[in-house]
């Protein structure tokens, strides 16, 4: 299955994520133009784990780069969503990524 899991996370500024590789074939990389001003985009490597720690609020998106288009995506609040909130909606999602995303932004709006 092509997901994140969770794909959905709400956490504090200062927190860290760890993500697991628990399947070959898989990295996370954050989504150019859904991170928030001055934080720092990052990319992990292929089938290896990499721990991120968030310290801007706002919201972050993340792919698997292999299955981006499959929809295998995910959503980070950190703190309060709405400095770059608008901004990560706008963009363009590719094949099922899209309808991902519309459902990970309806929790963020929560």
């Amino acid at each position: 299955m092509f997901q994140f899991e969770p794909n959905f996370l709400r956490i504090k500024p200062g927190d860290s994520v760890h993500f697991v590789a628990k399947d070959k074939g898989h990295d996370v990389i954050s989504i150019p133009g859904m991170v928030p001003d001055g934080a720092e985009p990052f990319k992990g490597e292929m089938n290896k784990d990499i721990t991120v720690t968030f310290t801007k609020p706002g919201v972050y998106g993340v792919e698997c780069q292999p299955h981006y288009s499959m929809g295998m995506v995910g959503l980070i609040v950190v703190g309060d969503p709405s400095s770059n909130l608008e901004k990560a909606k706008a963009v363009t999602q590719p094949g099922k990524a899209k309808q991902a995303f519309a459902k990970l932004f309806e929790q963020a709006s929560k």
